[in-house]
């Protein structure tokens, strides 16, 4: 397991989450990631580099999406991305907690998220979090999707049809 970094204290008045694999582990068994994948509000951007910078972040690159890859003190990598989606705003409200107690985005928005990247990492992330995931928590993704990505419903039944399927234990019905 990797030593992620805790960026609470530097970017502590400033709406963020973790989200992408690390974000993961919230909501399903811990998968392998080399780096760690943060997400603020596109406006807050240049305020959240200039505090990782400070705090001994070395900018790497920047991202074809907005937004930047960081290498933190311990060399762990550090992709800030920058966001001004429509439902960004409401999940920065609804910031969910890890076993570590890092902020992760909550599990609708991070599906939300990670249905419309179209990458099937995401799409296998998105079908093992839902496969455990109650009956409460898929009407909360299924009301995100239908309001932010209507869409993607048709693909969101399927990936939850799949996740119960694979995670279904031997002698279950």
């Amino acid at each position: 397991m990797i030593p992620w970094p805790d960026l609470r204290a530097i970017l502590h008045d400033i709406p963020w989450a973790i989200v992408g694999g690390v974000a993961t582990r919230a909501y399903m068994p811990e998968r392998a990631t080399k780096d760690m994948h943060v997400l603020a509000k596109r406006a807050d951007g240049d305020r959240a580099l200039a505090r990782l910078k400070a705090a001994g972040y070395l900018l790497a690159a920047k991202l074809g999406i907005p937004g930047y890859v960081l290498q933190s003190p311990s060399g762990i990598e550090i992709d800030l991305l920058l966001g001004d989606d429509p439902w960004l705003e409401e999940a920065m409200t609804e910031v969910s907690r890890d076993a570590a107690g890092y902020p992760v985005l909550a599990l609708p928005y991070l599906v939300l998220m990670k249905l419309t990247s179209m990458r099937s990492q995401d799409w296998a992330d998105i079908s093992r979090m839902l496969g455990l995931s109650g009956a409460t928590e898929l009407d909360q993704v299924r009301d995100v999707v239908r309001r932010y990505s209507s869409q993607d419903l048709e693909d969101l039944e399927a990936l939850i049809i799949l996740g119960q399927r694979e995670l279904q234990l031997p002698g279950s019905s």
